[in-house]
């Protein structure tokens, strides 16, 4: 039984985790540091630097679902849920999510306290309306289905990425779709023998880059080739959406190891570059 075929972008069975990143709050100190000075730092420190930083138990896009529907339930509808609305949207919770959680909220929390929720929703996924039409325009394009949205490995893209399972029999293959920007971090296909991905481009256009060498340009029918143990990373051109096949390989002792992300620098340097 093959126990392995890891992708680099989805892999349930990770061996390698990536150090859990500490969430960096200073609003606490900023609005109450002379006024609560303790309470701005179990704020700072308790709240965000220990309670939402422990992503292996639960990942910021559950910890975000939890925190808006306790708010929403307790008829909490001002900057705080707000600020939850938009750390949701940042955690991968997409404009269609939205609409149903609060949807669903209301049946139990109340109808009103809905009706404020999604007044405040709306200006927070307002543009995504026009992203939603591109997304619908991008499926045409591929015969291949978008599928839905990769929540369980969203804390480790910039960006919206989405999943769908093409096959489970014999070779995994899962098409991955990106919106424009949208990028997975350095990461790496460890493996003591073989192992290691293939992508095939599917529609739109994006970028290969493995560390040390210059970026490579995926378009439709594009084969990218990825070794075991080399540092790379791969996602959309700022101004297309993009999709690829991505193929595990089989291999020996394989696991994924998730590294930094791409920064806005080094992406807007490629970006420019191109141009």
């Amino acid at each position: 039984m093959n126990k392995l075929f890891l992708f680099s972008v989805f892999s349930i069975l990770t061996l390698n985790v990536m150090a859990q990143e500490k969430i960096v709050q200073t609003a606490g100190r900023d609005q109450l540091g002379e006024f609560a000075p303790k309470f701005a730092e179990l704020n700072d420190d308790v709240l965000f630097g220990e309670v939402w930083s422990r992503t292996d138990r639960l990942g910021l896009r559950d910890r975000s679902l939890v925190t808006i529907t306790s708010l929403i339930s307790q008829g909490i509808t001002d900057n705080s849920l707000v600020y939850h609305l938009q750390s949701a949207k940042k955690n991968g919770i997409t404009r269609t999510e939205i609409a149903e959680i609060i949807t669903h909220i209301g049946f139990y929390a109340g109808w009103p306290k809905a009706w404020a929720a999604f007044n405040l929703a709306k200006g927070v996924w307002a543009e995504d309306t026009t992203g939603e039409d591109a997304k619908a325009a991008f499926q045409r394009e591929m015969i291949f289905p978008i599928g839905e949205p990769n929540a369980a490995y969203a804390q480790y893209f910039v960006g919206n990425s989405y999943l769908a399972p093409v096959s489970r029999e014999q070779v995994n293959i899962s098409n991955v779709t990106f919106e424009p920007r949208c990028r997975n971090n350095w990461h790496i296909h460890r493996a003591t023998k073989g192992g290691g991905q293939m992508l095939i481009g599917v529609a739109g256009r994006g970028w290969y880059q493995e560390e040390g060498k210059s970026a490579v340009e995926i378009l439709p029918g594009t084969v990218i080739h990825i070794p075991a143990n080399v540092k790379h990373w791969h996602g959309a051109s700022a101004d297309s959406w993009f999709a690829h096949l991505a193929f595990e390989i089989s291999g020996e002792n394989t696991s994924n190891e998730w590294l930094e992300p791409v920064t806005d620098e080094e992406y807007n340097k490629l970006e420019r570059a191109k141009q």
